[in-house]
């Protein structure tokens, strides 16, 4: 598959759960015209996270849409597309969304639906990754920008940045240095897609 770049800003959602701070690097990226994007509408499931203050805060459309009102993830997720179509979304990202995304709402968005994981996937999947790499006594580990697929970090991967370990690391400090590399990743990961040609050959992203 082939995707061509595109040359007029394109219309992102940002889904978050907690504090926010990738969606304000994100958000940062844009106002510096280093992504040639807009975001626009913020949806969180979870109606005390700080990234909702975050997001009024710049002044953008923010829609909560708790699960806990759904009797099934495809009911939500339901509930959620509505909001993408009345916006008008193009690419969807995620910035420490907290709900694994059914192949039902994966489908209607392939190739479109970018997350960040703090470890140099396929190593350390799923949650606490800074954890599961300081007890396994791993040297280098980092962050990953990937595409979403129907697996639990699993998606083919954009971009990826390293992260010493450091024999005095604890889980808090290894956390912060990889969460400052994830702040640069993200938004150079989304720059490439939208501006340069890309294809994906089985489960490389090749850019050209």
């Amino acid at each position: 598959m082939t995707i061509l770049k595109k040359s007029s800003k394109v219309r992102i959602a940002v889904m978050l759960s907690g504090k926010g701070t990738t969606f304000e690097a994100l958000q940062n990226a844009i106002k510096r015209d280093d992504i040639p994007a807009e975001i626009e509408v913020v949806i969180s499931n979870n109606p005390d996270a700080f990234g909702v203050k975050r997001a009024q805060k710049f002044g953008l459309p923010v829609e909560v849409i708790s699960h806990k009102n759904f009797s099934s993830r495809e009911e939500h997720e339901r509930a959620i597309i509505d909001v993408l179509n009345v916006y008008k979304v193009e690419w969807i990202c995620l910035a420490g969304y907290m709900r694994i995304l059914t192949r039902f709402f994966v489908d209607k968005y392939y190739l479109r639906i970018l997350n960040t994981h703090p470890s140099l996937l396929p190593a350390f999947p799923g949650v606490d990754a800074p954890r599961q790499a300081l007890e396994y006594g791993a040297k280098i580990t980092g962050c990953t920008i990937h595409f979403v697929d129907y697996g639990v970090d699993t998606g083919p991967i954009v971009l990826q940045r390293c992260v010493p370990v450091y024999d005095n690391d604890t889980v808090e400090s290894l956390t912060k240095r990889i969460q400052e590399q994830e702040y640069i990743a993200y938004p150079e990961a989304l720059h490439k897609l939208l501006t340069k040609r890309w294809e994906l050959r089985g489960r490389r992203v090749v850019f050209y």
